[in-house]
């Protein structure tokens, strides 16, 4: 069940093929949208029933990344607009569970690996290879949230 949680996001989010061109502009998605509409500062500030400043003071704070979503999806609302939110993996989320599983893996080879040499039972290159391998899928088959306890 677990698998189908990330497989299901990484489909979805592929289907919306987001890119680079998704990406906040510069001066913020506020300044972007209002210059596209044509609405001054002053204007969206009346429409939102704040001052001109504190216009100005909301998009300064998203350019910094410091808006609140209640204050974006307000001022989007003013504008006709709604606020669509989301978090992008880079890659896929199957990939960095896969990264996560190797992590896990090397480091707990290590360890072993360590010791059966200290107890001069040191196995081949590639046993240990395969070893790993075998150790990285059972860790994605196995509970997920136990995979992050390991940093």
């Amino acid at each position: 069940m677990k698998d189908i949680a990330y497989k299901h996001l990484d489909r979805k989010l592929a289907k919306l093929g987001l890119t680079d061109v998704l990406a906040r502009p510069s001066r913020g998605w506020l300044h972007a949208v209002r210059i596209a509409l044509g609405i001054t500062s002053t204007q969206l500030a009346k429409c939102m029933g704040l001052t001109q400043p504190t216009v100005v003071a909301m998009e300064k704070a998203e350019k910094r990344g410091s808006i609140s979503l209640e204050t974006l999806e307000r001022a989007a609302h003013a504008m006709n607009c709604k606020v669509v939110y989301t978090l992008v993996p880079n890659g896929s989320f199957e990939e960095t569970i896969k990264n996560q599983a190797r992590k896990v893996a090397k480091k707990r080879l290590k360890y072993v690996g360590h010791t059966m040499q200290l107890e001069d039972q040191a196995v081949s290159p590639a046993t240990t290879a395969a070893e790993y391998e075998r150790l990285v899928e059972e860790l994605m088959r196995g509970n997920l949230r136990r995979l992050w306890d390991e940093q």
